[in-house]
């Protein structure tokens, strides 16, 4: 079986050697790539009310990154946000904002629902409010779950995200190659974006999506489900609880 592993270069290279290394074929092929937002006068506004906060929700190591950029543009210091909870999406997101300093709560599930769950959000008064740092379209159930509650929502849309052109060449090539059968490829999907680019590249091309999927969490399996049953095709679907390798191994294995 052929493993298609969709993640960011920067973010592949860990799972990547993993499954190598236990004698699997891997081919790479990132569905996203993040592109910083221009600071605006939004933007700019939005940074003045962020010292109300009770929480910051970083929901990527781009996040961090362009954020903290950000700030600096707003005329804000760290030491500014000194009173404020920090929240990263996964480890990768909290290692890159211990490199500023910031210890955040991690979620021990690396979804939406997952962060919903940490004792800071889950408690949160009526009164609270949250800044989102984030690209444009993500997390948008979680947002909408806390002002449901009540929370006032403070929305930084930071990078826009994108097929990388190279992967559109990539794909073509990987089908063009008669050794490959999608019926045998293990396809990890990690996102709601990642999985629209996926679709997106099979009718480019002209193919079915009839692969194994490796889905990120309840809801994105959701997802997937709903489209095989509206399609009325025929693929199978494996849960992921995170995306440590090891557990991987183990659903591949299993199959």
């Amino acid at each position: 079986m052929l493993f298609i592993n969709t993640r960011p270069d920067s973010r592949a290279a860990e799972l990547t050697e993993a499954l190598q290394n236990k004698g699997y074929q891997v081919e790479s092929l990132p569905l996203l790539e993040l592109v910083a937002q221009p600071f605006s006068d939004s933007l700019f506004q939005l940074y003045q009310q962020l010292v109300e906060a009770q929480a910051i929700v970083a929901v990527s190591p781009t996040a961090v990154d362009v954020g903290m950029q950000n700030l600096t543009q707003s005329g804000l210091k760290l030491h500014n946000l000194k009173h404020i909870q920090w929240i990263a999406v996964g480890q990768a997101t909290a290692n890159r904002l211990h490199e500023y300093g910031i210890e955040a709560h991690v979620p021990d599930v690396e979804t939406s629902e997952g962060m919903l769950r940490l004792p800071i959000l889950y408690n949160m008064q009526q009164k609270g409010s949250v800044a989102f740092w984030r690209g444009e379209g993500g997390r948008q159930f979680m947002m909408d779950t806390l002002q449901q509650q009540g929370i006032q929502i403070l929305n930084f849309v930071l990078y826009h995200r994108q097929c990388p052109q190279d992967s559109y060449s990539t794909f073509k090539h990987l089908i063009q190659n008669s050794n490959y059968n999608l019926e045998k490829w293990l396809v990890l999907i990690t996102s709601e974006a990642s999985w629209k680019y996926w679709l997106e590249l099979c009718l480019n091309n002209n193919v079915q999506p009839d692969c194994v999927y490796l889905v990120l969490g309840p809801r994105l399996f959701q997802l997937v489900k709903k489209y095989r049953d509206q399609q009325q095709v025929h693929f199978h679907i494996i849960q992921l609880e995170n995306l440590s390798p090891s557990g991987m191994i183990h659903h591949i294995q299993a199959l």
